[in-house]
C-alpha cells in the first residue's frame, strides 16, 4: 500500500466516523467515484489528465437517487431515528429551554416534502411543526393544492424552539451553529422519505438544503436540486402573514403550481385563477 493511498484509506475513515457521530446513516457517492473504486487497481490515475473530444463533450451523469425503500421500512426508520431525536442535547441551550422535540409529520411514503425553518412557540407547545398563524396558512396552501397535512411531509430545519433568553414571547432565526449541528436529522428524514419534491419554505430552509443563506427574493420560484430532488424555494408562510406582503401570495401560488406540475397533478382553471384578483 503507498503511503499516498493510506493516507487518503485514513482520511476518508476518520470522516466517515465523524459523521457516524452526527448519527448521519446515509453517505451520497458520485456514480464516478463508485466506478474508480470498482476499477482495478493501477487504473485509476493519480493525477489529472486530459480528456478527449468525445469524453468532454460527454454531459454530467445526474446524481442518482437511492433505490426506494419499503413502505414499511420507512414506517421502522422513521420512528427509530424519532427515538434518537428526541433525547437530543446536541444544543445543551435549546434543550434546557424547550418543551419538546419537534420532529415532523405527515406521511413517510409522500411524493412532497415540506421543510420549515424551526418550531415557535405555539410548535414547541404541541411537538408538531406548522400549527401556529403561519402553520394554518400553510395547512390552506396544501389543501388547495389537493393535499391534506397526512398526505404531506412537514419538517424543519432546527428540530427544537430557537431559544429567546429574558423574553416570554417571540421567536428567532436560527443561529449558523444551530443549523449545522441539528441538519443531520432532517437529512435522514429526507434520505427515508425520498421525495420526489421538497419546498424549501423561507432563507433558512434553503440555507440548510442548498448552502445558501439570502437571496429567498431571488430564488423563490425558481427550480434547485439537493442530492437529485427538485426543490423549490418559496417565501414562509409567516412572511405573507405580513399586511404589506399580503400581493405576495400569488407568486407563492405560482410557485406551488409548478410543484403540482412537477409531480403530475391535474390543476383546474380555478386552481390556476386563485390570487389573481385583489
Amino acid at each position: 500500500m503507498s503511503e499516498a493511498y493510506r493516507q487518503l484509506l485514513e482520511a476518508t475513515i476518520q470522516h466517515l466516523e465523524e459523521l457516524k457521530e452526527q448519527q448521519v446513516q446515509f453517505v451520497s457517492v458520485r456514480p464516478e467515484t463508485l466506478a474508480a473504486l470498482a476499477a482495478p487497481a493501477g487504473t485509476v490515475k493519480s493525477g489529472p489528465s486530459r480528456p478527449t473530444a468525445s469524453a468532454s463533450a460527454a454531459p454530467t451523469p445526474p446524481p442518482q437517487r437511492a433505490a426506494p425503500l419499503p413502505v414499511e421500512a420507512k414506517v421502522q426508520a422513521m420512528a427509530e431515528l424519532r427515538s434518537r431525536a428526541v433525547v437530543c442535547e446536541k444544543c445543551p441551550h435549546l434543550a434546557r429551554s424547550r418543551k419538546g422535540v419537534v420532529f415532523g409529520v405527515g406521511d413517510v411514503n409522500s411524493p412532497l416534502m415540506f421543510i420549515g425553518e424551526a418550531p415557535g412557540v405555539d410548535e414547541d407547545e404541541q411537538g408538531e411543526p406548522f400549527v401556529g398563524r403561519a402553520g394554518q396558512l400553510l395547512t390552506r396552501i396544501i389543501g388547495t393544492m389537493g393535499f391534506s397535512r397526512d398526505t404531506v411531509y412537514i419538517a424543519n430545519v432546527l428540530k427544537c424552539r430557537p431559544d429567546t433568553p429574558g423574553h416570554t414571547t417571540g421567536n428567532r432565526a436560527p443561529t449558523p451553529k444551530e443549523i449545522e449541528t441539528c441538519l443531520p436529522w432532517l437529512l435522514e428524514q429526507i434520505a427515508i422519505i425520498q421525495p420526489k419534491v421538497i419546498v424549501a419554505l423561507g432563507a433558512t430552509a434553503v440555507k440548510g438544503l442548498l448552502g445558501q443563506g439570502s437571496g429567498i427574493t431571488r430564488l423563490r420560484g425558481q427550480w434547485q436540486g439537493f442530492r437529485g430532488i427538485p426543490v423549490m424555494p418559496t417565501f414562509h408562510p409567516s412572511f405573507l402573514l405580513r399586511p404589506e406582503n399580503v400581493n405576495k401570495k400569488r407568486l407563492v401560488w405560482e410557485d406551488m403550481l409548478q410543484v403540482m406540475e412537477k409531480l403530475g397533478l391535474p390543476i383546474s382553471e380555478k386552481q390556476r385563477s386563485y390570487f389573481l384578483k385583489a
